[in-house]
């Protein structure tokens, strides 16, 4: 199947680069928010406070996941996630992923909402968690314990409590439908979650999200992001399935299956020699990602965590969700640089 997606990660990634997202009011300044005397946003003034003390995490936030949008597990040993789990996955990865809940406009898990773009609105009884790619989410405050015989839902069930200045959120009662990130990982319904959320500065908070399915995983697992604030923008409205024409293409055949399970057709050696760190160039700073051995794989650490496997199609062409990545080698045989070539073009990475 040849599917023209840009991993979540990079659409981050080019957003960054241009400075805000593609769903906004443009040239709308958010009201309250601290400036210096240009104008422009302090992002790195003091977290705020609510008038009694409590601190304030409403706003319009961006995370970048890195590679645990595409596998959330990449941080699991092998045998830690079970049998049977391990045996979905490897099967919706041979589809490459065409039966993805999203793709029929079923919601994610709500804390994966934390993943991407969310608004956070901050009431005394509920934190309520709004996503630009789904429906809104409540995590309720006022004292509540979650159900002990819920009925299991897409969105599950949120409390949060504050523990200092880190809001705490505990969810469960989830149906087991949903998937765990993009490339297929499997869940139960005895998954729990808990989340915590700390402001760091007005511009900066930190995101820790920890999964634990004992009948899918041996162990729980913990992910930490960083969500970042934007300023002078808002959220609008998202219609999933709207204009469609994607999904009816996304066709797998017998032989794309195979060479989905095929064997590595590269041996160690080739790929051995494209270890190392390469820099990508951005305006005003730059991300660096690490290519390593991991058994007989070739993986790219990528700059929000996790790691992404390279699959390879020729000696010096691999791919990762999509995307194309090309090695390029000098007159010695050595890689000095890799182009990714994306929906938008070609980025260039050079190896330190």
């Amino acid at each position: 199947m040849k599917r023209v997606l840009v991993a979540a990660w990079m659409v981050m990634f080019l957003a960054g680069l241009s400075g805000s997202a593609g769903a906004q009011w443009l040239k709308d300044k958010t009201p309250g928010i601290p400036r210096d005397k240009d104008g422009k946003p302090k992002l790195d003034a003091p977290a705020p406070k609510l008038a009694n003390g409590t601190p304030d995490l409403s706003g319009l936030w961006r995370t970048d996941p890195g590679a645990y949008l595409d596998n959330i597990a990449w941080d699991l040993k092998p045998g830690e996630t079970l049998p049977w789990a391990e045996a979905l996955f490897k099967r919706r990865a041979e589809e490459f992923a065409t039966n993805h809940p999203t793709y029929r406009c079923m919601p994610e898990i709500g804390p994966l909402y934390s993943f991407n773009i969310f608004k956070m609105l901050q009431t005394p009884s509920a934190m309520v968690q709004l996503s630009e790619s789904g429906p809104y989410r409540q995590i309720l405050t006022d004292g509540r314990d979650l159900p002990k015989d819920p009925n299991p839902t897409w969105m599950g069930y949120s409390v949060g409590k504050w523990e200092g200045d880190t809001f705490v959120v505990r969810s469960a009662g989830f149906n087991d439908q949903t998937w765990l990130d993009y490339n297929g990982h499997p869940h139960s319904e005895a998954l729990r979650v808990t989340e915590r959320f700390r402001r760091k500065t007005f511009g900066e908070m930190e995101v820790q999200v920890t999964f634990d399915d004992p009948k899918a995983y041996t162990r729980p697992w913990t992910v930490t992001l960083t969500a970042r604030y934007m300023p002078d923008t808002e959220l609008i409205e998202y219609v999933c399935g709207e204009n469609e024409k994607s999904a009816q293409r996304f066709i797998v055949t017998e032989a794309e299956r195979q060479r989905a399970r095929a064997i590595n057709p590269v041996g160690r050696d080739v790929l051995s020699k494209y270890q190392g760190t390469y820099v990508m160039a951005a305006p005003g700073r730059s991300v660096e990602y690490v290519v390593e051995l991991a058994g007989n794989e070739l993986t790219m650490k990528a700059p929000a965590g996790g790691r992404y496997t390279l699959v390879p199609d020729s000696p010096t062409v691999f791919y990762i969700t999509g995307q194309r990545v090309e090695f390029f080698l000098d007159a010695s045989g050595s890689p000095t640089h890799f182009v990714m070539t994306i929906v938008e073009g070609d980025l260039k990475a050079v190896r330190k």
